[in-house]
């Protein structure tokens, strides 16, 4: 059997580590950046969700395994969306509006809330955690491209063309 299809594959998408807190209002700030990317690359960009909860957010945590929990039920991204665009609920209602975000997105609720009480996410935040710290992340959002870490906590200003910049480079490289 001829098998054609190595020299006709796709190249790999680039890689865009996203390392967030779904109780950051600079996260929040950046989803209009993540919707342009989304809509100028499509699939040759791999938005990764990388989980960096702060200390001072109480329920950034909690928020960060509830994500978990959504990517498992086949919603990760409309999910953050959602949490982000409501970080003032989130401070104020906490688990909460997790669940019910769910809920609202057609989610299985119940499997949220069980989640948040067994921690069956959390291995996975804290190892997100410690990666980023391992590699210099010391606030939200941060991203990382072509091994090259651009810090979004501080400023968002010029980090889409950035990014932008990279992946032009990376997916030219691929061609």
């Amino acid at each position: 059997m001829n098998d054609s299809s190595a020299s006709s594959a796709r190249p790999a998408p680039v890689v865009l580590d996203v390392w967030c807190e779904l109780q950051c209002p600079d996260c929040r700030d950046a989803l209009a950046d993540l919707r342009a990317l989304r809509a100028r690359y499509g699939d040759r960009l791999e938005l990764r969700l990388r989980h960096f909860p702060l200390e001072k957010h109480k329920h950034a945590f909690a928020a960060a395994q509830a994500a978990e929990e959504a990517a498992e039920q086949g919603s990760a991204w409309p999910y953050v969306e959602a949490v982000l665009g409501r970080v003032a609920e989130l401070d104020r209602d906490g688990e909460a509006l997790l669940v019910s975000v769910a809920r609202e997105l057609g989610l299985d609720a119940e499997e949220f809330d069980t989640a948040l009480i067994d921690g069956r996410h959390i291995l996975i935040v804290d190892a997100d955690q410690a990666e980023g710290k391992a590699i210099g992340v010391t606030g939200t959002p941060t991203y990382v491209i072509g091994g090259e870490r651009l810090d979004g906590g501080k400023s968002q200003e010029g980090l889409r063309e950035r990014v932008e910049e990279i992946a032009d480079r990376l997916l030219a490289e691929q061609a």
